[in-house]
């Protein structure tokens, strides 16, 4: 049976990449067919092709379309025999959820549809903890000065609790959507795998702590490289 690894972070900046990469090469270095899903790659997999449209034609998504779209994944990932997929912020869609405004409970109900969903493909997260503001801090220095407003102002535009505008209210906010991705994965038997201050060791260093929990999730050890 497949593994489903999603990598989440505690905020952008905070080294989600960097680990998929490594992820992904250490597992097909152990001989593994591994799938590397990219970020990015949610508005150009044909799977996610109506994610895309619907977003780009209301700025929404509505559950149902994310349960569909996720069927569809999972069917290609059985279909291609792949041993795991790395998934770059991907599934349980939690910063999605709460965008759109949805509660508590709703995300709970979504999260065991999902869950009923990926169950052919063993959904685990690995979680990089680690300071937000921190990570934002170091996005910025990477991404280049006007990245922190554009991220601000894309946190600010949605419906978002609670509400961001400013870079300390983004912080806040982060927090909030750390605890819920937390709290949902665990209740729902996602693991997770938490990488405690991903943000102080070294990538190699978090790529081993990553590794050796995903091991009981694993079809063989991982070896690092």
């Amino acid at each position: 049976m497949p593994v489903l690894v999603s990598v989440w972070g505690a905020a952008p900046g905070v080294g989600k990449s960097t680990l998929c990469a490594g992820l992904a090469r250490s597992l097909a270095g152990a001989g593994l067919r591994v799938d590397h899903f990219r970020e990015e790659e949610i508005l150009s997999r044909p799977q996610f092709a109506a994610v895309a449209e619907e977003f780009g034609a209301t700025g929404a998504v509505g559950l149902e379309t994310l349960v569909a779209a996720t069927e569809r994944f999972v069917a290609s990932v059985l279909a291609r025999g792949d041993d795991v997929v790395i998934a770059d912020a991907l599934v349980p869609f939690v910063p999605t959820l709460l965008a759109m405004g949805h509660g508590d409970e709703a995300v709970d109900a979504f999260m065991a549809d999902l869950t009923g969903v990926l169950a052919p493909v063993r959904p685990v997260v690995v979680f990089l903890d680690g300071d937000a503001g921190a990570a934002l801090s170091r996005a910025g220095e990477r991404e280049g000065p006007e990245w922190l407003d554009w991220y601000v102002g894309k946190l600010a535009a949605y419906e978002v609790s609670p509400p961001v505008s400013d870079l300390a209210s983004a912080v806040t906010y982060l927090r909030r959507e750390r605890a819920v991705t937390l709290d949902v994965v665990r209740r729902h038997g996602w693991g997770p795998v938490v990488v405690d201050r991903a943000d102080e060791p070294t990538p190699g260093e978090v790529l081993g702590v990553a590794g050796q929990g995903l091991g009981p999730w694993l079809p063989r050890p991982l070896r690092l490289s």
